[in-house]
């Protein structure tokens, strides 16, 4: 018997909301789905953070660089601090993105075990069916990222290189010496800006799969954010240019 397909936001809500009755589970699939957006958010807004950051350290290295600088000691002062904080924000986006990955392995795995408790075989299929599309959908991030933490980790410490080495010699003549190695981490800086962009997208493509409800075009998210904040973060530009 060839089963009819419901749509995508009703089987969603329904396979997740009969994971509450069965087994009397403590943590509903509608609550786990709901960590697991909220965390997907969490990386997104980091992402998005870490381009920013990007561009104000590029800022303040090209002005350290510049032939021209007038006042290097505080020229340099202001890129320290443009590094710290990159690499504050590298550390925080590596933090929750392994929590948001966690988080997503327990959503998929409890679904899983919810669906097989089902005495109905036509609704064990569905949910079976929903869980593999889904985790397939949500595989999409880790893959988009693969290479991007590495790419964060030489950045940064490119800048921290060049940061030590003009703390030993912030002289006009270090300066033009350290210049060609400052402009590379700048390209680096605008490559990771470019790797971010497809993980951005495979993230709101999750979140998209996984809202719930949203007929009206206000429907919350399983992650609390709604259909029209999807569209407007994603007409949002990394570049600057």
């Amino acid at each position: 018997m060839k089963i009819r397909k419901p749509s995508l936001a009703f089987l969603t809500v329904l396979l997740l909301g009969t994971s509450t009755f069965i087994g009397g589970c403590a943590t509903t699939g509608m609550e786990r789905a709901a960590k697991t957006t909220t965390s997907m958010q969490t990386v997104e807004n980091e992402y998005r953070q870490t381009a920013t950051q990007v561009d104000a350290t590029t800022a303040t290295l090209n002005d350290l660089i510049k032939p021209d600088q007038a006042d290097q000691r505080k020229a340099f002062e202001a890129y320290k601090a443009s590094v710290a904080r990159m690499d504050n924000q590298g550390k925080q986006l590596t933090k929750n993105s392994d929590e948001m990955n966690a988080r997503g392995k327990d959503y998929f795995a409890e679904w899983e075990k919810s669906g097989n408790k089902y005495t109905n075989p036509e609704m064990r299929e569905l949910s079976e069916q929903r869980r593999s599309e889904m985790s397939q959908v949500f595989a999409q991030i880790p893959e988009a990222s693969i290479g991007v933490k590495g790419s964060l980790r030489s950045y940064v410490t490119e800048l921290k290189e060049i940061q030590t080495y003009l703390s030993n010699d912030l002289t006009p003549k270090g300066i033009e010496t350290i210049t060609p190695m400052a402009q590379k981490a700048i390209k680096d800086g605008e490559n990771l800006k470019v790797s971010i962009k497809p993980v951005l997208a495979a993230i709101q493509n999750v979140r998209t799969e996984m809202a719930q409800g949203g007929t009206t075009g206000r429907g919350a998210a399983a992650g609390g954010s709604q259909d029209s904040d999807i569209k407007e973060n994603m007409n949002k530009d990394i570049d600057k240019d």
